[in-house]
């Protein structure tokens, strides 16, 4: 059986050396309450940089600008192979409103790992702690 393939894009949001970690509202079962950096799918014909600017603009109601792409990484599943790209974001405007999370914190790169990550954002977790 062919795997489906998604790409999922990730904003890297820093503000006074801290990033935005949302708590998941509303998810797969598996991911309800856990702490993620913030993002989403790829639509068909939308490039990922467009794609990361929406879904921010769609679960935070913040305008930011994807600048660098830093890393990826993968999760796989019986059906899907999932591609996690993380993208350094700039600060544009907006005031936070929640809607796809339930709270969320400004968090130094030393302390996201006492969060509850799923594991795509731990492993970006990491590559933050080390390279940002």
């Amino acid at each position: 059986m062919k795997k489906r393939k998604l790409v999922v894009v990730v904003a890297l949001i820093k503000k006074n050396n801290k990033y935005f970690i949302g708590k998941r509202a509303d998810d797969e079962e598996d991911n309800i309450g856990k702490w993620e950096f913030p993002g989403g799918k790829v639509e068909a014909n939308e490039d990922e940089r467009t794609a990361i600017e929406r879904e921010i603009m769609e679960e935070l109601e913040l305008n930011v600008k994807a600048v660098k792409y830093l890393t990826s990484c993968n999760r796989e599943t019986d059906d899907l192979i999932a591609e996690f790209k993380l993208y350094e974001c700039d600060y544009i405007s907006g005031k936070i409103k929640l809607h796809a999370h339930s709270e969320y914190k400004w968090v130094s790169k030393k302390k996201l790992l006492n969060y509850d990550l799923p594991t795509p954002d731990m492993m970006l977790a990491y590559y933050v702690i080390n390279n940002c």
